[in-house]
């Protein structure tokens, strides 16, 4: 597990705690949703308040913290905007970890084109045809985005696919993207691909193409002075959550 700094034990509270405590408000990467809304039915089934749950790129999240939104977590999809966020005193240094991360991959509609190896000598803009777009999270923003770019500019072929892009306000936009066929390729992460009967994984990136893809998890600093909010941290980033992290597709950060 990566992680900056460590988190302070928070108890577990007991039952009477838990039942007068309002429920946790975690804003979260778009590519967390399927797994976190599980996690969080598992933390509700221990007694405590269902989570709420907003899910979002991460760089609208932090801006909405930074205007004040009553975030109490936040699980961001890279650590440039948890920095952001740290940066400005919005977050608890000291909870910050990154206990999971990811891949980036390409993809297709089901059918309409063969696994290759993405290596500097893969040409995508002869995958996509003539008029074809790439469809990508906004690299101008978007944490996925940036890693397709990273990636892009590894094989060189930034500038020619640049002006190519289908540019989505999250991941999960962009693999949509692709499932409706409104564009023929697109760049997400591997959890994202996963279990999707209209679209196949034609490649994976190398993991040299890009920076490591993890993800930060903290307190806001509204969540610093919710103990449900420390215990529901303390539970996301333990151990006992990382065999259903696995299952959904996520790695161990680096």
């Amino acid at each position: 597990m990566r992680r900056r700094s460590l988190l302070a034990a928070a108890p577990w509270l007991g039952g009477a705690a838990r039942a007068q405590a309002p429920p946790v408000t975690i804003f979260a990467a778009a590519s967390l949703t399927e797994a976190l809304r599980d996690l969080s039915g598992q933390w509700a089934a221990r007694g405590h308040p269902p989570p709420r749950l907003s899910f979002a790129a991460s760089s609208t999240l932090a801006r909405q913290i930074e205007q004040g939104a009553p975030a109490a977590l936040f699980l961001s999809a890279d650590e440039e905007w948890a920095d952001y966020l740290q940066q400005r005193g919005h977050l608890a240094e000291a909870s910050r970890s990154s206990p999971i991360g990811n891949a980036l991959v390409l993809i297709a509609a089901r059918g309409t084109a063969q696994p290759i190896t993405l290596s500097p000598g893969t040409s995508l803009a002869a995958l996509l045809g003539p008029a074809g777009r790439l469809a990508v999270a906004d690299p101008a923003h978007v944490p996925a985005g940036r890693y397709a770019r990273a990636a892009l500019s590894w094989m060189g072929q930034w500038d020619a696919l640049a002006p190519r892009l289908a540019r989505a306000e999250n991941v999960r936009a962009a693999l949509l993207l692709v499932e409706r066929g409104e564009a023929p390729l697109g760049i997400v992460y591997a959890t994202d691909a996963r279990d999707m009967p209209g679209l196949q994984l034609l490649g994976r990136f190398p993991a040299i193409s890009h920076p490591p893809i993890t993800y930060p998890f903290a307190l806001t600093r509204q969540g610093q002075q919710q103990p449900q909010a420390q215990a529901l941290l303390g539970f996301l980033t333990g151990p006992e959550a990382m065999p259903h992290w696995a299952r959904f597709g996520f790695i161990p950060a680096p």
